[in-house]
């Protein structure tokens, strides 16, 4: 009589049960007197074990799978259980293989990891606890099936975006409508993107007695998508970073199969027109008095959604400045600057959209003319007591000194001003050679400005 394929299936498990049983130790004395039981909470690769057969979890089988489960004894008083696990190809039962974990803790997840695993094998694997002390062992739990995948999609995804044409100028200020497409790989999940060319990594997170809770890998918009079925497509709608240079940017895109298996990256680059706000001066003084800017927004900024503030970085801070628009999109900002100042502007819109930056400086010209009868600059005169008359460019009521050196190591010395804000300074040279005159001028206000620098020679 020949046995039927079911009856031979039951025979080979037999088989590897017999296998799996020669991994128990012998017992010792001082047994438990209680028994061990079930394994609770299977997971392979921090995920939930799938126990339908018809319906295998799909990971990953290059580096093996961690599987896991938490092992319990009837006993209280038992610390230390094995965690026995037995494995074997859908396909061919009798390929019976196993692994334990050792040393494990009651109540507590214990894994181990199957080895590399045969792509596109479909397996199932069983646990049970053991209680090292007197060899018992609890029944196994019901089969886990996973399905080994590491063939990577053959094609990037396709990427299309009706406003915003690739690698065409577009007026920006509305979000980026993309479409993916699997571009014929069966299998696809989702997809991934970013505008820095790094992609979301997945993991879990472990929680009470181990138990892993993976994380969901298109769970956060910004960088992920989960495609409209196996296989399809999917649309997302995203508002680029705001940089000084987003006059282009980059989205980089992967598709990624049911075992996270990633394909190549697509590389789709964005071209937006200047739409920078415009900065206008209202009212100026120099000298660090406060300035008067009035900040509009591009039209097409405005026309796609209306701007609600402005961000304004002035040179040496990292912390911008907010200020919040009217309901034209305009504003207007009063700032005390230092001479020669200069601020980056954008505007942010309602929908989050940040423009490009414009920049505007003060161009006050606030160095020192230098002159000097005796001693011309760029020359070489003979050394006799000279006169160097500084004046400022601009607003010469408002200089109260003058702080002057005549060479790089000279300590600096600084001289009141006279009513007009000039200077006539009175001088020597020590020695012959040439000589590197620096002098800045500080006002009523004790704001120095920019330096000054007049070189010339004297002769032996």
């Amino acid at each position: 009589m020949k046995a039927s394929p079911r009856a031979h299936a039951r025979v080979a498990l037999a088989a590897g049960a017999g296998l799996t049983l020669a991994l128990l130790v012998p017992g010792t004395a001082g047994a438990a007197t209680g028994t061990p039981n079930v394994p609770t909470d299977l997971y392979n690769a921090y995920r939930p074990c799938a126990t339908d057969p018809g319906a295998p979890l799909v990971l990953a089988g290059r580096t093996g799978v961690v599987v896991e489960g938490i092992p319990s004894h009837t006993d209280p008083e038992v610390s230390n259980l094995t965690e026995q696990f037995r494995y074997w190809p859908v396909a061919d039962p009798a390929q019976v293989g196993a692994v334990e974990r050792t040393w494990a803790q009651p109540g507590y997840e214990a894994s181990t990891r199957l080895p590399v695993l045969t792509d596109g094998q479909t397996y199932a694997w069983q646990a049970r606890t053991v209680d090292p002390s007197n060899s018992a062992a609890s029944d196994w739990s019901a089969a886990c099936y996973i399905t080994a995948d590491d063939t990577f999609p053959d094609q990037p995804p396709t990427v299309v975006s009706p406003n915003y044409p690739e690698d065409q100028a577009s007026q920006g200020g509305a979000p980026i409508h993309f479409e993916f497409g699997a571009n014929g790989v069966p299998d696809i999940l989702g997809y991934q993107f970013s505008w820095d060319g790094t992609f979301s990594v997945s993991g879990a997170e472990i929680g009470e007695h181990g138990i892993p809770h993976a994380s969901d890998p298109f769970a956060d918009p910004r960088y992920a998508v989960r495609a409209n079925g196996l296989g399809g497509g999917a649309s997302v709608d995203l508002i680029p970073p705001a940089n000084s240079a987003n006059w282009i940017q980059d989205l980089y895109v992967r598709s990624v199969d049911r075992a996270m298996n990633p394909s190549s990256t697509y590389h789709y680059r964005i071209r937006i027109k200047p739409d920078a706000p415009k900065i206008t001066v209202l009212s100026h003084a120099p000298y660090g008095k406060p300035v008067t800017l009035k900040l509009t927004p591009d039209a097409g900024v405005q026309a796609a959604s209306p701007v609600v503030g402005y961000s304004i970085r002035r040179s040496g801070s990292w912390e911008p400045i907010t200020v919040p628009a009217e309901a034209s999109g305009v504003a207007t900002v009063t700032l005390a600057l230092e001479p020669r100042e200069t601020l980056l502007v954008s505007s942010t819109s309602a929908n989050g959209w940040t423009s490009q930056r414009n920049w505007w400086r003060d161009e006050t010209d606030t160095t020192v003319t230098v002159t000097s009868a005796q001693y011309p600059a760029g020359t070489a005169s003979a050394g006799v007591p000279g006169t160097f008359h500084f004046a400022p460019k601009t607003e010469g009521s408002q200089i109260a000194s003058y702080t002057y050196s005549f060479g790089w190591g000279d300590q600096p010395t600084t001289v009141a001003a006279g009513k007009k804000g000039e200077l006539d300074l009175s001088w020597t040279p020590q020695h012959s050679g040439w000589y590197y005159l620096r002098v800045h001028a500080t006002t009523k206000d004790g704001l120095e400005l920019a330096d000054s620098y007049y070189f010339f020679g004297v002769s032996s």
